[in-house]
This record gives structure tokens, sequence and C-alpha cells, in this order.
């Protein structure tokens, strides 16, 4: 009888917990789109929108001028985020929670009252340096102390003290910290003060030293810019030595890495292009992540950072080098899936523009496309390591069988889909960027973390993720999606189901080993071989239905009903025939199927 009140306390202690982590990451959410949209609205050349506050040019209502409805976007959001962060520092007060983070929510809350004040102040006198640094600077520490917050709240509370052992990526992980702040704030100066101009040219001004003080403001900027990248190219060798066993701090380390390598490279693109809002708000949303990216490493660096000897020691731990390494790199990719993936890309982008795009055009849609699903697919490897260690099918994956840390595999998917993003939006477009980013959304946090331990009807939810790629194909050559689209979308989703389900019956045993709920375990062989068939015939109707809505023409028409009959004939001998032999040829059928009917797409534009 002792232990119930126990237990039950743990239990209310566990749901308080969660609800503060959903809440701070509310609020750390909340200020970083109000950072990002901040930082493009008033350090870019476009400007600020509205001239008053509270209202907008004097008015209430909702403003026409799109500038003006940005900054009141801006505005709500912030207000928003910096209720919920004085709430919460409320509630810790009042409930007696967590020290460390009742601190932080409260120093959080002083500097968005702080800057909020500023902000008011940079209204009336748009010119002001400093106010706008101090503004900036405000934010940045309010969702610093929220991230940190974040982070801590998920911590054992014996491992909410920082750490006293002195290491090398306390050191590192500080000094990019402020490298990154000063670079950020003297970022600001230079746009508000106009000093780019004081020192044109490149590295050098004009060839050698400035000869004024916003000339050495400017130079000293990009001297501050490269101390930065060598800094975060430094720690993320460090992570990679000796913290290559630690998830958050070897992922957040090379995010790190990413995002910087990929600020340089839209903020070159957005000046190249002179300023399109596209790349403004792109490099506006990176500058904000690589400041929460080196928060984080800084704060794991703290609280779960090792000592230096331990360091020492970590890095001369044995580990798999050389060509079994790579390989194991390339199966966290499921370079088969990648591939089919790219097939269905390609076709999207054949079918979309009515012919054969560029080269130029193919292969940065192709490289972001395939570190896109890579990246995706080596994350949901990190999520289903200990599933895949029950499976004899997956038992030998590269995190499973141990050739591979979990940390690794998180740290490159997370760089991969990363990489993607910044590829897609820079030489494709943003729109085919923000599809791929749907589309790892889908299947790493939707699929992979919620449905695939959740339901039977996992797979047939989850298709979304895998049908996207021909979406991103038709964005890139058209820079937008129509109705005839969706049926590419279509087609994948409804081929999903039987290609999958052929594979859960012939692994059965190990996914009921595994605790996972595929249609075979719960409903059984009979239902599932039934599913199969039903959905091969409604797969093949809809290829027969596209040439009516102008998706496919003769050739196609033709090529459907071929590979219809191919593939219904398959599907009626795992309906008919027991056995894993006809499942099995089921599944290597449906995946050539797939990629011979988008073959037919493309072939039937050209002919």
């Amino acid at each position: 009888m002792k232990k119930r009140p126990f237990i039950l306390g743990r239990k209310f202690m566990s749901t308080e917990n969660q609800h503060l982590r959903k809440w701070l990451l509310t609020a750390a959410i909340l200020t970083f789109i109000s950072l990002m949209i901040g930082y493009g609205m008033r350090f870019n050349p476009a400007g600020q929108g509205c001239t008053d506050f509270p209202t907008c040019s004097g008015q209430w209502v909702i403003p026409v001028e799109m500038a003006e409805r940005v900054e009141m976007v801006h505005r709500l959001i912030a207000a928003f985020g910096g209720l919920v962060t004085i709430s919460l520092t409320a509630w810790m007060w009042l409930s007696r929670q967590r020290d460390r983070i009742k601190i932080s929510l409260t120093v959080a809350s002083g500097l968005f009252l702080l800057q909020a004040g500023l902000g008011v102040g940079l209204v009336d006198q748009t010119g002001s340096v400093w106010l706008a640094a101090g503004h900036l600077a405000a934010a940045l520490m309010t969702l610093a102390l929220l991230s940190e917050a974040l982070i801590v709240s998920f911590l054992p509370k014996n491992q909410i003290n920082r750490s006293s052992s002195p290491s090398v990526l306390k050191r590192r992980s500080l000094a990019v910290l402020l490298l990154v702040f000063g670079l950020m704030i003297s970022g600001v100066l230079i746009a508000r003060l106009d000093a780019g101009s004081a020192c044109a040219g490149f590295p050098l001004c004009g060839g050698g030293l400035p000869s004024t003080a916003l000339g050495w403001l400017a130079l000293g900027h990009r001297l501050l810019t490269l101390l930065a990248g060598l800094a975060v190219a430094a720690t993320y060798l460090l992570a990679r030595r000796s913290y290559f066993d630690h998830p958050l701090v070897l992922s957040s380390a090379s995010a790190l890495m990413v995002l910087f390598a990929g600020q340089a490279l839209i903020g070159a693109l957005k000046v190249q292009r002179e300023y399109p809002l596209d790349l403004v708000v792109v490099h506006a949303a990176i500058t904000a992540a690589v400041w929460v990216a080196a928060v984080v490493l800084f704060t794991a660096a703290m609280r779960l950072g090792k000592s230096e000897i331990e360091e020492k020691q970590s890095a001369v731990l044995p580990r798999v080098y050389g060509r079994e390494r790579l390989r194991a790199y390339l199966m966290l990719n499921k370079p088969i899936i990648v591939a089919l993936l790219l097939v269905t890309t390609y076709a999207g982008m054949v079918v979309g523009g009515k012919t054969i795009p560029s080269i130029e055009l193919t292969l940065w849609t192709l490289i972001g496309g395939a570190l896109a699903a890579g990246g995706s697919s080596a994350l949901n490897q990190y999520i289903d390591r200990r599933i895949d260690g029950a499976m004899q099918r997956t038992a030998k994956r590269p995190i499973p069988s141990g050739i591979l840390t979990p940390a690794e595999g998180l740290a490159y998917g997370i760089s991969a889909c990363l990489a993607a993003f910044f590829i897609l939006a820079g030489y494709v477009n943003l729109l085919a960027a923000l599809l791929s980013v749907a589309g790892m959304v889908y299947y790493v946090l939707i699929y992979s973390i919620w449905l695939k331990n959740l339901t039977v009807q996992n797979i047939v939810i989850g298709g979304g993720a895998g049908a996207i790629p021909p979406l991103v194909g038709w964005a890139a050559a058209t820079g937008s999606l129509n109705i005839p689209s969706l049926f590419l979308f279509a087609l994948v989703f409804m081929w999903t189901p039987p290609h999958f389900w052929a594979l859960a019956l012939v692994r059965a045993k190990d996914y009921a080993r595994a605790g996972v709920p595929m249609l075979p375990v719960v409903r059984g062989e009979k239902e599932t071989r039934t599913q199969i068939f039903i959905y091969t015939l409604e797969l093949v109707a809809l290829t027969l239905l596209m040439p009516v809505f102008k998706v496919g023409g003769s050739v196609f028409l033709i090529s459907a009903v071929v590979l219809g009959l191919w593939l219904i004939h398959a599907a009626w001998n795992v309906l008919r025939k027991p056995g894993n032999k006809v499942a099995w040829r089921m599944y290597r059928y449906s995946s050539m199927y797939l990629a011979f009917i988008f073959l037919a797409l493309v072939v039937d534009v050209l002919i």
C-alpha cells in the first residue's frame, strides 16, 4: 500500500514534466520564428514595415502592404512567445519546480521585456544602430535561455548542475558561442551603418587595408567569420573523435557545422542574386538556427561533457575505419530505396516540365533528393535501432551491428537533411526545398516516431512520405504544383501498401518479435493477402485513369495496361497460393513495377 502514492507521484511528475517540455518547446519555437522574421525584416535591404507602435501606420486593422503585415506578424508572434515565457516563469515559481529551469526562465522573461522595450524604441528611432544591436542581443539571449531550459528539462536531476571537470569541448564550444554572437551583432552594425560599402572587394578592402573606421568594421566582420568557421570546424572534429558515442554533442556539433556552411552559401547566393525574398527568408532562418545549434552544443558540453582525460581516452578507442566504415555509411542511406525515389523524382521533373530538364537542374535536384532520402533513412535507423536489432532482416544494419554508433547515425541523418535543404533552396527553388522538408518530417516524425508502433495502418498513412519525391521533381521543373502533379503523389501512395505488406508477410515473425503492429501480425495472413490484392487493383485503376486527366498519353496507357496485368497476376498469386515465395516475388515485382511505370511516363513525354 505504501508504494501506490509513490507511483502516482511519479506519474504526476512525469505528466507535469511533459507539459513543461511542451510549453518550453512552444516558447522556444515562437521566439525562434520571431527572431527569424525580425532579422530578415530589419537587417536586410527590405527594411521594416510599420512606423509606429502598437498600431501600424496609425491603424489597428490588418495592414494592406506586405512589409507592414510581416511587421505585425512579427509583433504578434513575439508577444505570444513572451506571454508563454512569462507564464511559465510564474508557474515555476508558484509550483517550486526545478531551480535551474526557474532561473533560466526568470532571466529569459526579463530579457523579453528588455527586448520589447528596445523594439518599441527602434520603431520610433529607425536609424538607431545601438538600439538595433541591443534588440537583437536580447532576442538571442532569450532564445539561448529557453533552449537551455528545454534541454535541462530532459535531464535527470543528478545531471542538472554543471560539470566542474575542465575539457577541450567546453572551451571550444564557449569560443564558438561567443564568436557566433559577435558575428551576428557585428553583422547588424554593418547593415545599419552601411559599412560594407567602405570595404569593397574581397577578401581585403579594394586589395588592401581599409582607411576608415567603417572599413575596419567590415574587415573585422570578415575576419570574425573566418575565426568562427575555424572554431566550428575544430569543435566538429573534436566531437567526431571524442564524442562519437554521445548523440546530443555529436549531432549538435554536426548540425552547427552544416548550418554554418549553409549560412555562408545562402548568404553568398543572396547577395549575388540581389536579395530575392526567398533567400532572404532562408538566410534569416539559418542564422537563427546557427545560434540555437551553438547554444545546444555549449549546454551539452557544460552539463554532459566528458573530462579532458576522458576525451583523450575516447579518442584512442578502437573503431571501424576504411572501406567497411564507408560501406556502413552507404547502407545507412538505404541506397536501393534512394535510387527508386530518385527515379520518381526525375520522372516528376520530366512530366511536369514536358521536356528533359537541364543537366544543372537535374544534378542539383537529384543530389538534394538523394541527401534528403538518405538522411531520412539514417534518422529512421537511429529511431528503430532497438527494433532493428531484434529483427533478423535488419540486425546487420550499421547501427545494431555496432559498426556505427547511434550518435554517428543521428549526426549523419541530421547533417544530410540540412544539406539537402540548402542545396534545393539555393540551386533549385524554395518550393522544392520545402516539399523535401515535408517529406523528411513526414517520414521521420509522423511515420517512424508516431505511426509505426501505433497502428496497423502505419504503412497506409506513412506512404505519403515516399510519395513526395515526384512532387519535389515537379516543383523543381515548374516552380509550382497543380492537380496533375497530385496523380504522381497518389500513384506512389497507392503502391506503398501492397509493396510493404508483401515484405511483411515474409518477415511476419520478425515484426511480431519486435512488437511492430504490421498487418500480418495484427490481422493475420489471410487479411493481408486480401488487402494486397485490393490495393493492387486500385493502383492499376489509378494508372488507367491518369491519361483521362492529361497525365500520360497512349504510350503510358499501353504500358500501364501491360504492367498492371503483370502486377495483378503477382498479387493474385499472393491471394491464392500459400507460402512466402509468392509474397517475396510480389515484393520484388512491385519494386520493378514502380520504376517501369515512371519510366513509361518519361518516355511518353519525350516521344
